[in-house]
């Protein structure tokens, strides 16, 4: 098979199929297009016709890859995390410019999964202290593999939410949790099919680990820290509410590129 052939009959989206053949072949995206009369080998065809087909039925490019890059930083990814979205970049902007970069400075990520959030902060402030929990097994392994590949001190805890974390007090708290009502139908649909339920839906109204993380955030916080929350389309009220009952203040909610408030925020009350 030649390479215009391979593109013309895979069914898929011009630049998707560009980047999938130019990852099955080695051949780089601007080499595909220029020249559609080269052949392609037979291994490198297989494992082309084995994407293509998988990307038909919805599963993810990055699945399919293994990676997606977050923050500038080239993440692994499969299907024990959460696919990191570019609209998450906000709670890591946010994060940035309320931690210092020393020594005494500490912040923690709820449910890392790949690590991404955890990761950029630290790729950005490398003398803070910081700290990530993740409730899935599977889901730390791969946070760990992309921490040590890419040369990142993150420390890694297995539990949900606070637990590992009896006792400690940090600058900033940050999650990015699941938010989706468990009822939604957009769980059927695209790549959310594909992704782990655990970290996408949370309870009927999609708020339960919003709630949880917002009661519990006061025990793990210093003196006037900050709780940085990624929610849904339309949630921002709910969260400031849950900020307001669980001692916070200064509360604001940041939109995305997109113009839907995505981070809701506050500092604890001194």
């Amino acid at each position: 098979m030649k390479v215009g052939q391979a593109l013309a009959g895979c069914g898929l989206d011009p630049r998707e199929a560009r980047l999938l053949l130019s990852e099955a072949t080695g051949f780089s995206e601007s080499s595909v297009l220029a020249h559609a009369e080269r052949d392609i080998p037979p291994q490198a065809e297989a494992m082309f016709v084995d994407w293509a087909a998988r990307r038909r039925a919805g599963e993810p490019v990055a699945y399919l890859l293994g990676r997606r890059e977050f923050y500038d930083l080239p993440l692994a990814v499969n299907p024990a995390v959460l696919i990191p979205r570019p609209e998450t970049e906000l709670l890591v902007e946010l994060a940035l410019a309320r931690l210092a970069d020393e020594e005494a400075a500490s912040a923690v990520d709820l449910g890392t999964g790949s690590g991404a959030v955890a990761l950029a902060i630290k790729r950005h402030r490398p003398r803070a202290r910081i700290v990530a929990t993740e409730a899935s097994a599977a889901a730390l392994e791969v946070a760990r593999r992309n921490a040590m590949r890419l040369a990142l001190a993150v420390e890694l805890r297995h539990g949900r939410w606070f637990e590992p974390l009896a006792g400690e007090r940090f600058d900033l708290v940050a999650s990015n949790p699941p938010y989706i009502a468990e009822g939604d139908p957009h769980l059927a649909q695209g790549d959310l099919r594909f992704e782990p339920r655990d970290a996408l839906a949370a309870g009927a109204d999609g708020l339960a680990a919003l709630r949880a993380i917002a009661a519990g955030a006061a025990k793990h916080l210093q003196p006037a820290g900050w709780l940085l929350l990624e929610h849904g389309q339309g949630q921002d009220a709910a969260v400031r509410e849950l900020l307001v009952r669980s001692g916070f203040e200064g509360i604001v909610s940041w939109p995305d590129l997109a113009g839907i408030a995505r981070v809701t925020g506050g500092k604890l009350k001194s």
